[in-house]
């Protein structure tokens, strides 16, 4: 899930050098919605490491 927030945001950069503006934002937001995902799952996941020991 990280690899496409990545690619998303790279895909956010590239447009908005060649000017894109309404696509750079639109892979720019799904980049971040999909960082805080994966920063949910990550923390979840810890924690159900650390409980399960």
């Amino acid at each position: 899930m990280l690899y496409y927030a990545v690619v998303f945001f790279i895909i956010a950069i590239i447009a908005a050098v060649l000017g894109f503006g309404g696509i750079a934002a639109g892979a720019a937001s799904i980049a971040q919605i999909l960082f805080y995902i994966f920063l949910v799952l990550a923390v979840l996941t810890l924690l159900r490491g650390l409980f399960r020991k």
